[in-house]
């Protein structure tokens, strides 16, 4: 948004104060709400940011943070690779012009390994397992190509249960069986490339921070032991979760010390790879929303909004907090209340902020939702049979509508 060329001296977050509420009801007039925009510029400045830190890693974005075309296309650009965790995003991947594209199988669906297989036929596509009967599944196939194998080290870390993987047995093989299941994939014939882990999601303090540091190390172990069986490998990924405080309180992760923690930990003889997803895209994107309702009741005022947790299913998922600003002109001249900001689903977790301090607001107000450019559109749904919203790329004073919204006619589409 505000038009600077890419650096990496930029802000570490971008903050809602920081986008120009002109240009946002400028695209809320044209395009209607609830809307989310997201900033490509601002992406490039992250990538550039985080390849500066890590200047010899092997970075791969993780797709599922957010996969609109311009985003894919602006971080292809910067020569990092993909990692993409289903077989829909292999092909948005390829579509986006990825040259290393990792597909990461987890309990992986018969036809997401059908597609995974015919694309890589034309496109270099390496597949990370995290089971032994993965590979059955990839024999079947007559595909004996180039794989990593997906460790689970016994450490998680992360800003929600949901999401610390490190040590959930669902993800990954066991640490003190992943060499001896390196061992079998080299002997039917499986080029074992790489080794990859992932502590989990929202790595930001001290506490996280050693979570990541104890995982690299692991991880640099196991790959010794390794090559120590003679088998050497180009790459071990220790995964991504790098944080983004969403809270203006919290401090920015420091991405320099996380890299030099990363590099301290890392004695493997093979190259360093990480695996971003939400540090490049959630300061990236807002979500734009319409006050419909104005309900005072004896605990806080309800402001009822025409986004709730199909459209932005995080708060209700994970309990998360997401900045809310309200966009109204007089904003700055109105009282201030206590506020619960809620959706128009029924469901009493359809809320997508409590006990917030916002203006008295009025029907028709507009408000931003920092923050949500990673997890946002991507986990939108059609619950309540409700349309998913449009999706607006800007890139310096170019705006694009990438994603067309969605009509109840549309959610009938696929019915016979």
């Amino acid at each position: 948004m505000t038009g600077a060329a890419v650096t990496t001296a930029n802000p570490p977050v971008r903050r809602l104060a920081d986008w120009s509420a002109d240009r946002l009801h400028d695209l809320a007039d044209e395009h209607g709400t609830p809307l989310y925009v997201v900033d490509v510029e601002r992406v490039r400045e992250n990538a550039a940011r985080l390849r500066e830190s890590f200047p010899e890693a092997a970075i791969d974005y993780a797709v599922k943070a957010n996969a609109r075309k311009p985003v894919l296309g602006a971080i292809a650009a910067a020569g990092f690779g993909a990692e993409c965790a289903s077989a829909g995003e292999v092909v948005r991947a390829c579509e986006a012009g990825f040259s290393e594209i990792r597909y990461t199988a987890v309990n992986p669906p018969a036809r997401d390994l059908d597609r995974v297989v015919e694309v890589a036929d034309e496109h270099e596509i390496t597949i990370t397992v995290g089971a032994l009967d993965t590979l059955d599944a990839l024999a079947e196939r007559d595909w004996s190509g180039e794989i990593y194998v997906r460790v689970n080290p016994g450490v998680g870390a992360g800003h929600h249960e949901k999401v610390r993987t490190g040590a959930d047995p669902k993800f990954g093989i066991p640490i003190d069986r992943a060499a001896a299941a390196v061992r079998d994939a080299d002997e039917r014939g499986f080029a074992v490339e790489g080794l990859h882990a992932h502590a989990g999601s929202g790595i930001l303090d001290t506490e996280d921070l050693a979570a990541h540091r104890a995982l690299v190390k692991r991880m640099s172990e196991l790959a010794d032991e390794i090559a120590n069986m003679g088998i050497d490998l180009d790459a071990v990924s220790v995964g991504g979760g790098f944080g983004v405080p969403y809270h203006d309180t919290e401090a920015p992760l420091d991405v320099d010390a996380l890299a030099r923690a990363t590099r301290e930990a890392f004695s493997a003889d093979a190259q360093l790879g990480i695996e971003p997803g939400r540090y490049l895209v959630a300061d990236a994107g807002v979500l734009l929303a319409a006050v419909t309702t104005v309900k005072p009741t004896p605990e806080t005022t309800v402001i009822g909004v025409d986004a709730g947790m199909t459209t932005l299913a995080r708060p209700a998922l994970y309990d998360s907090f997401h900045e809310i600003r309200s966009l109204a002109t007089t904003a700055e001249d109105r009282e201030t209340i206590a506020a619960t900001v809620a959706g128009p689903v029924c469901e009493s977790g359809d809320v997508l902020g409590r006990d917030r301090e916002l203006p008295a607001p009025e029907r028709g107000d507009r408000l931003a939702v920092g923050n949500a450019g990673a997890y946002g559109y991507e986990m939108a749904s059609t619950y309540n049979s409700r349309p998913r919203p449009a999706v607006v790329a800007l890139d310096g004073d170019r705006s694009e509508l990438c994603v067309r919204r969605e009509t109840i006619a549309d959610l009938g589409g696929l019915e016979r």
